[in-house]
């Protein structure tokens, strides 16, 4: 008996949040309608549909946190809730076409690059294979929540949670609760959920710099004038851009220039929380800017509170009904919540990827990702990322960046279609001078300014952000150089022309 063909693909996209769902457009766009995109999920929406906990909103206005290409006149907020971010996304693979290319609950447990054709073999979790010319990885950064290393985590008998995936069909309701974190989704879902617990217990292990955000909901008569005058829209979201831009300044180049947003906070805490151990507490041991500035305008407020204990005693252990701190105190409860965060440093983990020569990327990644302009790695070839290594933002809207990386794997992808059965592989030299140009940039920046942070791996390394402005980065990759490539035809290497 002969067996099935295995089925083939000019591209497979990984992932259907912002990233995979506009490289699908993209793709369409270009006249490419043999792709597929795989996802391990039994719906797309990535980071926004995961994240529905009480509060989950966006912390960059919502008129530059769409696609250039698909503008929303019509937002209900200036900063959009995650209900209506995940909408967005769902509209704009519904409208361009791109839902009929998605595989829903599959999830990619294995990619190996074949030099003989050049191909990409793929083995999904239910043991399916495929092969693709092209692999585009649209995973993110946020994908992988992080559970905490304590004792006894197991152990807890009541209900217990990662924000990441939270449990709409437990009733905090009169519950005594534990939160365990203090970052960006804390901020958010902690004052949601304060009025209707009994307690809250909130584990701090280092407080966030928090300041104001500037949220309202749109007026009727707003939205009725950005649909009537689409320019008008178009020059608030460029108002918008150079706003977040110029933060970059302060960012990469002058760490003064944060110093006012300092004494705003100190002064926020001064007036909204009466207990002065609070305070204290309240106030961060770092410098401003080198972990994620947050945005909440309830969040001290919310510490004030007298159901809320601000714990900043170490967690050494966790029992059936209580969380116990390094001194010695059991702090009883019926629910714990992890606003933990994520794996952000463990890019594409934990599929499978072997490139030529059987490199593990797991092993070349070893010490800390990296790639190419964030997007190729050398020995991967046809192998392209979104939202990779050293692409996350501190001060503007990520979506730009992916339209900037989806123009750069288009012209690569465009290149190859000028030569059949090829494929690209970026060269080592270029690849290492980029990052050696990163990582000297990184050091001037308010990242490095000492604390720990998820912008940092075990090494030491920040392989999350791009310490520039994001117009730079769209200038490095608005076309791809064929020098910057080895073009490999099956079973050999040709010089780049």
């Amino acid at each position: 008996m002969t067996a099935p063909a295995i089925p083939h693909f000019r591209a497979t996209i990984i992932g259907t949040g912002f990233g995979g769902i506009l490289m699908g457009i993209k793709l369409r766009a270009a006249g490419i309608e043999d792709f597929i995109i795989l996802e391990k999920a039994a719906d797309l929406g990535g980071t926004w549909r995961d994240n529905t906990y009480p509060g989950a909103a966006c912390d960059v206005q919502s008129h530059l946190y769409s696609y250039s290409f698909e503008p929303k006149p019509d937002w209900n907020h200036k900063f959009a809730h995650q209900d209506e971010i995940n909408g967005y996304i769902h509209h704009c693979a519904g409208k361009y076409g791109v839902l009929p290319h998605i595989r829903f609950r599959t999830e990619l447990y294995s990619a190996r690059f074949d030099e003989r054709d050049n191909r990409w073999h793929l083995r999904t979790g239910d043991g399916k294979a495929l092969t693709t010319d092209i692999l585009i990885a649209a995973t993110g950064q946020l994908n992988k929540p992080l559970f905490p290393a304590i004792d006894g985590r197991d152990a807890f008998k009541g209900e217990a949670f990662h924000s990441a995936r939270w449990n709409h069909d437990h009733d905090l309701a009169g519950k005594r609760v534990a939160v365990i974190g203090t970052g960006a989704s804390a901020i958010q879902f902690v004052p949601e959920i304060l009025p209707k617990v009994a307690s809250l217990a909130l584990f701090q292990r280092s407080a966030p710099w928090v300041i104001r955000k500037p949220d309202r909901a749109f007026r009727r008569w707003e939205k009725k004038l950005f649909a009537a005058l689409p320019l008008l829209e178009r020059l608030y979201r460029a108002f918008l851009y150079c706003s977040y831009e110029s933060r970059a300044l302060a960012f990469t180049r002058f760490k003064w220039l944060l110093e006012p947003w300092t004494w705003a906070v100190k002064r926020r805490i001064r007036r909204d929380v009466r207990d002065p151990q609070k305070r204290d507490a309240l106030v961060p041991d770092y410098k401003i800017g080198c972990k994620r500035i947050l945005l909440s305008n309830d969040w001290y407020p919310a510490m004030d509170d007298d159901r809320l204990d601000l714990v900043t005693d170490p967690v050494v252990r966790i029992e059936a009904d209580a969380v116990v701190t390094r001194h010695g105190n059991r702090h009883t409860v019926d629910t714990i919540i992890y606003g933990t965060g994520f794996r952000a440093t463990e890019f594409l983990s934990p599929i499978h990827i072997t490139g030529r020569n059987s490199r593990e990327l797991a092993d070349v990644w070893k010490d800390g990702a990296e790639a190419y302009k964030g997007i190729v790695v050398n020995g991967f070839p046809n192998l392209f990322i979104v939202y990779g290594p050293n692409t996350n933002l501190g001060h503007n809207s990520i979506i730009y960046m992916l339209e900037s990386q989806a123009a750069y794997i288009m012209d690569c992808i465009h290149a190859l279609d000028q030569r059949p059965g090829t494929a690209l592989d970026v060269k080592p030299e270029r690849q290492q001078a980029f990052l050696d140009q990163v990582q000297a940039s990184m050091q001037r920046s308010v990242w490095a300014a000492g604390c720990t942070s998820w912008y940092v791996d075990d090494n030491g390394r920040n392989p999350i952000n791009w310490p520039g402005f994001t117009f730079s980065y769209r200038r490095q990759t608005k076309q791809a150089d064929l020098g910057d490539f080895e073009i490999l035809g099956p079973q050999q290497t040709e010089s780049t022309p």
